[in-house]
């Protein structure tokens, strides 16, 4: 393929699965490839971003971080999808709780995902946008959480912008039934409605910006059990 490698993957053709699972820590991503794939060979390691290419129960699956915020994900999720030939996309993240019946550790998929970016509007279109997830991807994954025990709890995502927001919009968000925040999913989904492609954002309730309760960093490097290995079912 003519656009590989890419200023930020020097994978080669051929190098990633066709489905990506994507954490935004690339110490979570080689985390991932060590506790679960088998014969995990590195594909990209270009600034630290760390993508792995291996098998779990026999079925070849890749991981690579997304860095953090809408602008990195949208570099690595539209090089994936469109020159590497990657066809699906889970995010698996974490998010703070902003649907006060949550409680840490909760599971949650993001059917949809309200933002405050204007990442959508290169797109063509002015108006206010929440992109949608694959459907395909979330029936699979509700059915995976309850084999494996996990309810997963569905509904809308808010991607922000802005981690220090002095805007505050969580109570309004809370009113409409958003259940957590976080940074990356909505340019994901985006991204794979322009490509054609499948995504999912599957995020791990890592916080409470509400009332200060959280997990440490190594916590959520490391204890997002669940989560994973619901991706892994379905990628």
């Amino acid at each position: 393929m003519a656009n590989i490698p890419t200023p930020h993957i020097t994978a080669k053709e051929g190098d990633f699965a066709p489905t990506v699972l994507m954490p935004g820590d690339p110490l979570r991503a080689q985390a991932i490839a060590q506790r679960y794939l088998e014969d995990a060979k590195l594909v990209n390691n270009v600034r630290g971003v760390q993508g792995y290419t291996g098998t779990y129960k026999g079925k070849r699956v890749s991981v690579m971080a997304s860095g953090m915020g809408m602008p990195s994900m949208g570099i690595y999720s539209h090089e994936l999808y469109n020159f590497y030939g990657v066809e699906s996309i889970i995010r698996v993240g974490s998010a703070g709780m902003i649907d006060q019946s949550l409680r840490l550790r909760d599971v949650v998929a993001g059917m949809s995902c309200y933002t405050n970016s204007a990442f959508g509007r290169q797109f063509g279109f002015d108006g206010s946008l929440a992109p949608c997830c694959s459907f395909e991807l979330l029936e699979q994954a509700v059915s995976a959480g309850k084999a494996l025990g996990v309810q997963l709890k569905v509904g809308a995502l808010f991607s922000s912008d802005t981690f220090y927001d002095e805007s505050n919009p969580a109570g309004a968000l809370e009113k409409l039934h958003v259940l957590a925040v976080e940074m990356e999913a909505a340019a994901l989904y985006l991204n794979a409605a322009r490509s054609g492609k499948r995504a999912l954002a599957l995020c791990t309730i890592s916080d409470n910006p509400k009332t200060g309760e959280g997990l440490s960093a190594q916590e959520r490097q490391l204890t997002f059990h669940q989560m994973m290995e619901i991706a892994l079912e379905i990628a």
